[in-house]
């Protein structure tokens, strides 16, 4: 064996796809990211996340940096220990995933909503003026 005859096993290395070079590239224009608006900057989240009310233990844990309004439980992979979890809202099959599995889910309060803004006050009608009397 010879040193120019040294190769890396198939599938060792990943060559990155080169964005942004034409459309044959399939990754041309806009490089996979969308057209324009919130999500094609970086460093900017959607609005509108949806969660519960005990997410405290998650925040001391590290798992999430902040509670926002909550946890809520979704259908998404498997469950075989029978548990009871606290969320502020699950779907109908994460529900049926955990019940199946011997366990509850319990449904916290929402929280309260904010105190409606007091009506505008209505203007004055306009005074009229000697010459329009």
């Amino acid at each position: 064996m010879k040193l120019n005859e040294i190769r890396d096993n198939s599938g060792a290395h990943y060559r990155a796809k080169r964005v942004g070079r034409g459309i044959g590239s399939g990754k041309g224009k806009t490089s996979g990211r969308g057209g324009k608006g919130q999500t094609a900057r970086t460093g900017v989240a959607l609005n509108g996340f949806e969660g519960g009310l005990d997410a405290a233990k998650l925040v001391t844990a590290g798992v999430l940096r902040r509670p926002g309004d909550g946890i809520r439980l979704l259908a998404k992979g498997t469950i075989s220990a029978p548990i009871t979890i606290e969320v502020a809202g699950a779907s109908e099959a994460a529900v049926k995933a955990v019940e199946a599995a011997g366990g509850k889910v319990v449904l916290l309060a929402k929280p309260e909503e904010p105190a409606a803004e007091p009506e505008k006050r209505k203007r004055r009608p306009k005074r009229k003026t000697a010459e329009e009397e």
